[in-house]
């Protein structure tokens, strides 16, 4: 599922190209991409005609798309699931198999395609708040790339938790755009075992923590994200190549780059987690 950097990646790639077109029709292909607009398909394509989307957002892995409504209280709302792209195609370019949205503009530039191979993503037209936030996702935390994500706050709730964490970057409700690869990356930096009591995590520990996640995000964006699959591409069509740099995520008995201990992985939540033996040791009391 793509995590913060790749919807990031493509979050600035329709800041470039999508804000400030005006919609001139929308075709819901397959109703289960909007299945979240509780009004229904033929409602998404009628409130959409003729508005003008003004800027792109993102919150943890939401996207929003904000719209010159009068008064402006709605946003497109978007979620890319596991499979999700949203691709800016010639209309000359054939339909693929998966298209399940298609956006056209009125100045004959490219349509913006929702395209889904699992249909787990979805798009919706949702209401505001007064921050501009679509009230949807009003529960879900700031995320680490944030100008105004607290530090301190987060430190406190994360000693509240009482959990494993690697559980705790993963919960959207304390921290949002963390996924697993991040995670697993974030901590072999941090040189955290992600069975580690939230509870026992001193404060340096923490903001060790948090510059980390920062600086593997920072790296991931820089190279386009992370795609083991075609399944993530940014507007264009194109992968990412952070796979490359990864460090521990994926890299089961082979060394770490850091000490050139095998690198071991462990189930963990239906998925599973990479840590190395020798950097990261396993906390004698753990939360799994």
């Amino acid at each position: 599922m793509p995590e913060l950097p790749e919807v990031e990646v493509v979050r600035r790639g329709l800041e470039r190209h999508v804000a400030g077109r005006r919609i001139q029709r929308v075709e819901v292909l397959h109703p289960r991409a909007v299945r979240r607009h509780p009004a229904g398909a033929s409602d998404f394509e009628s409130v959409l005609a003729g508005t003008r989307i003004m800027a792109v957002r993102r919150r943890g892995k939401y996207l929003w798309l904000p719209l010159d409504d009068d008064p402006a209280d709605r946003a497109i709302l978007g979620h890319l699931g596991m499979s999700g792209q949203l691709i800016l195609q010639q209309e000359s370019v054939p339909d693929g198999a998966h298209l399940r949205v298609r956006f056209v503009f009125d100045d004959a530039g490219p349509q913006l395609r929702f395209v889904d191979q699992r249909t787990f993503g979805g798009l919706a037209v949702q209401p505001v708040d007064r921050s501009g936030l679509p009230v949807e996702i009003a529960h879900i935390a700031r995320d680490p790339m944030d100008p105004e994500f607290d530090v301190p706050a987060f430190a406190a709730a994360l000693r509240r938790r009482r959990t494993g964490v690697k559980r705790a970057l993963l919960d959207q409700s304390l921290i949002s755009g963390v996924g697993n690869i991040y995670a697993d990356e974030a901590l072999w930096r941090a040189r955290l075992h992600y069975a580690r009591p939230t509870e026992t995590l001193r404060a340096p520990e923490t903001s060790r923590l948090i510059e980390a996640v920062r600086e593997v995000m920072a790296a991931a964006l820089a190279e386009g994200g992370t795609s083991f699959d075609q399944l993530y591409v940014n507007v264009n069509g194109e992968s990412g190549f952070f796979d490359r740099s990864l460090q521990a995520y994926g890299r089961a008995d082979r060394p770490c780059r850091r000490c050139g201990t095998p690198i071991r992985r462990d189930p963990f939540m239906n998925r599973s987690s990479y840590t190395c033996p020798r950097c990261q040791p396993r906390p004698r009391r753990a939360h799994w």
